[in-house]
């Protein structure tokens, strides 16, 4: 007889209400023992900022001070500070960059001579002295040294209190659950306890089964053998990139890493829309495959793909140009593009390919050993020829398209990047093509580069060129979706196939990129979705489902919680969290708007508390479908 603890409506909501809790008592300790740092911190510093004295000890001699961040790939230098302000033999103050190592170039006032160099990371709120002074001691009569004044403690210390705290609550749920199926647990319990009522399964994440249910458990076990229409380990992957997603995009605690890369390379925040993209594939096969078995019409099915991408464009146009209550929203500067835009763009492309070309495959499948490696692909080349002809599109257009004022070809970020040579060029043919179609005023005015490479031109990073790659990315989601229906129940060869693409992209990627960030053929570049961006975020997708799918849907260790249920609901979750994104209690005023700990804080309360809302919906069996 397996029972529930009485009065306690589940053990997930216990738990996700005393992270909560603890999220906020190892936030506010790690915000007390920032408060001496803060006491002590200029009140005009900000986050990722570091205060530098610059002391002149040069005899008759006034300089000015260039800067440049390593992130900044062929950069100018920008004038971080001019001695002018002060006279020779005392000091000055500025503030300096602490995201990356930085540069610092010391020039005569004329700028023609360099007097010295020097590279440094500083460490945020950290207060430092700049000395330029003549040694007679050596050849260089200039030289250049940092000196610590101050050096406030672990700015990353928030995090690693948040990250210790979920990991226990998620070993502490996971031995718990290990525990309450243990027979000797459970007969104890019943011993103990005299239960009025046990409707509920401490051991099961489908929700609250009546008595009906409960009366054979060899029953309920056939049920998830006998039918794994829906994957776990799909809606597992599909939730954690929506939580990732949900987080970062409430400001990831103010640290750097959480926010998209400037321009070449990749963060944190770079990998998730990627693979929601990649599993939306994957669940497009599975789903368009399962409808077209029941006997649905392609031409049926067809509408409603179409309908389905028309709200999706509609709801992302409502959520990126929010006016909810700051007056009427002006027609003349809309933004057309966004995530919901490209994702409905992307699903109606991939369904269709699907739609067009698909063939249903007897079940079981049987196996050709003459071509065992290609077995999943050969019947499906019609899709695979398609997607080399847009694959082409995209790499004429790019490489191709003359972009007047920019060289052909040109893949940078213009600004100050590549020396300043092509300031208003940034994304090349992408940024051009958006510009010409839909108007710079309907694009993207803050894009990402602008933070390091000082960018003055409108770009939008879910464009239309991009969007070319996006139904690359999807259709190799859509590919892992095949290999599951192809190699039903057969597990060991779903995980061997998703190892073989995930190895074959990478080596893609690593000729593509050269192993580096901007000296590859194509660099890895979440703004243009370039090609080799999509090969290794795709191969880090092939990898992760298939660890995903090992844990949950092979060995089942692990139940796919919290992030099943938020993937169950992700476009309800998406829109929500962009609507309250600014109401309580998703946000509220800090005492001090600088502080990392206040901001985790912040970011991951509202974050659980979308989790906590996918978990109550899916237990009231509420699904947003459209």
């Amino acid at each position: 007889m397996r029972l529930a603890w009485p009065g306690c409506a589940s053990a997930h909501c216990l738990c996700l209400v005393v992270t909560l809790s603890l999220i906020l008592l190892g936030s506010s300790s790690a915000s007390r023992q920032q408060a001496d740092s803060v006491t002590k911190r200029p009140a005009h510093l900000k986050m990722d900022q570091a205060l530098l004295l610059i002391n002149n000890e040069l005899p008759h001699e006034t300089f000015i001070i260039y800067w440049r961040s390593d992130q900044c790939y062929q950069c100018l230098y920008q004038t971080l500070a001019i001695s002018d302000q002060w006279m020779e033999r005392s000091s000055g103050v500025a503030v300096v960059d602490t995201r990356h190592p930085v540069t610092l170039q010391i020039n005569t006032t004329s700028g023609k001579t360099e007097l010295c160099r020097i590279h440094y990371r500083f460490r945020e709120f950290g207060n430092y002295s700049l000395w330029v002074k003549t040694n007679h001691s050596t050849t260089q009569n200039v030289t250049c040294e940092i000196i610590i004044n101050q050096n406030p403690g672990y700015s990353n210390l928030p995090i690693v209190i948040a990250f210790f705290i979920y990991l226990a609550i998620f070993i502490g749920l996971f031995l718990g659950s290990y525990f309450l199926r243990l027979n000797t647990v459970q007969n104890w319990l019943c011993k103990r306890i005299n239960p009025v009522e046990t409707d509920r399964l401490i051991n099961s994440e489908l929700g609250s089964p009546n008595r009906t249910d409960l009366r054979s458990q060899d029953a309920h076990g056939a049920t998830w053998n006998s039918a794994p229409q829906r994957l776990r380990s799909l809606d597992t992957f599909r939730g954690l990139s929506l939580i990732i997603m949900v987080f970062v995009n409430y400001g990831g605690g103010g640290y750097w890493f959480f926010k998209h890369q400037s321009w070449n390379g990749l963060t944190i925040a770079d990998l998730v829309f990627p693979w929601f993209v990649f599993i939306m594939g994957t669940s497009i096969h599975l789903s368009l495959n399962s409808m077209l078995r029941k006997g649905n019409s392609r031409w049926k099915l067809f509408w409603k793909v179409l309908w389905r991408s028309v709200q999706l464009f509609l709801i992302g146009l409502f959520v990126i140009n929010e006016n909810y209550c700051r007056g009427p929203l002006s027609w003349s500067d809309i933004r057309i593009m966004g995530v919901l835009q490209r994702l409905s763009l992307t699903y109606l492309v991939v369904s269709v390919l699907e739609l067009l070309f698909t063939k249903l495959l007897p079940d079981p499948v049987p196996q050709n050993r003459t071509c065992f490696f290609l077995q999943d692909v050969v019947p499906f080349w019609p899709q695979w020829l398609m997607i080399l002809v847009l694959e082409t599109c995209w790499l004429c257009l790019t490489f191709l398209l003359p972009v007047p004022g920019c060289p052909t070809g040109y893949l940078g970020p213009g600004g100050i990047g590549d020396f300043g040579k092509y300031p208003n060029c940034t994304g090349g043919a992408a940024g051009s093509i958006d510009r010409l179609v839909l108007g710079e005023d309907h694009v993207y005015q803050h894009p990402s580069s602008n933070v390091v490479y000082n960018t003055t031109v409108p770009y939008d990073p879910e464009g239309i060129l991009g969007t070319i790659n996006s139904v690359v990315m999807a259709f190799l989601g859509l590919q892992a979706g095949k290999i599951l229906v192809f190699y039903k129940n057969q597990h060991k060869q779903v995980l061997v196939r998703f190892f073989t693409w995930s190895v074959f992209l990478g080596v893609i990627s690593a000729i593509l990129t050269k192993c580096s960030t901007n000296e590859g053929f194509i660099p890895v570049n979440k703004n243009l979705w370039s090609m080799s961006y999509v090969t290794t975020l795709s191969c880090f997708a092939f990898f992760l489902l298939m660890l995903i799918y090992f844990l949950v849907d092979v060995k089942r260790v692990w139940m796919g919680g919290p992030f099943f249920y938020s993937g169950m609901n992700s476009i309800l979750v998406y829109v929500g969290h962009e609507v309250f994104e600014n109401y309580f209690p998703f946000k509220w005023k800090m005492e001090d708007n600088q502080s990392h700990a206040q901001h985790l804080t912040q970011n991951l309360v509202a974050t659980s508390i979308w989790v906590l809302i996918s978990y109550i919906l899916y237990r009231k069996r509420i699904f947003w479908k459209i």
